[in-house]
């Protein structure tokens, strides 16, 4: 897929109103400090367009970025850690969930894992609230460069059982340093 135009057109915080950008959306969703604005700027061929930090809780908005003018990558705010307070952590949480179920053109919830650590417990409930509401989800496992070579199938195999997640669901391995999963996300998207 050839990005040729890219747009953070909208950002949305805790007491926006969500709009309906009548355009197929594709949310990102998972832990502070997943990889979720790194993952998103490989995905938009933008070196720093989405802010990354090594400081967990740096996305505190929902980000709406408009892609070629026909769809939007849509950043969400991470669940667990972060250096904020737990009313403010609950607040985003709230915020997660309006725009998940308002979201006229949600076609996909790309729910994000660290493929080097086993899935937290907060993870396991995000996965099972998707699966429970009925959102097409699909699961990236992230930061697969950082696995040693020899244990790289059977870490992800064990990630996706822990995860206790459908045999047939998608569950795509994906660096943004290699820009491995890139071809394989645009292709899901092109899908959809």
């Amino acid at each position: 897929m050839k990005i040729t135009g890219v747009n953070l057109e909208t950002v949305c915080g805790i007491t926006s109103t969500i709009p309906q950008t009548g355009l197929p959306e594709y949310a990102f969703l998972g832990r502070s400090n997943v990889g979720k604005s790194s993952l998103i700027n490989s995905l938009m061929q933008r070196k720093n367009y989405a802010r990354t930090s090594g400081d967990p809780g740096k996305t505190q908005t929902v980000n709406f970025y408009k892609i070629n003018d026909s769809f939007y990558l849509v950043d969400l705010p991470g669940y667990g850690y972060a250096r904020t307070s737990r009313e403010t952590r609950a607040k985003w949480g709230e915020m997660i969930e309006r725009y998940l179920k308002t979201s006229a053109t949600l076609r996909l919830v790309f729910l994000l894992i660290d493929s080097r650590h086993a899935p937290t417990q907060d993870d396991k409930l995000m996965l099972d609230w998707l699966l429970y509401y009925d959102f097409p989800a699909a699961i990236l496992a992230t930061k697969v460069d950082k696995l040693k070579a020899s244990r790289r199938e059977e870490e992800l195999r064990a990630l996706r059982e822990s995860l206790k997640f459908p045999a047939d669901g998608i569950f795509l391995p994906y660096s943004s340093v290699t820009g491995e999963g890139r071809d394989d996300v645009y292709g899901l998207l092109s899908k959809l």
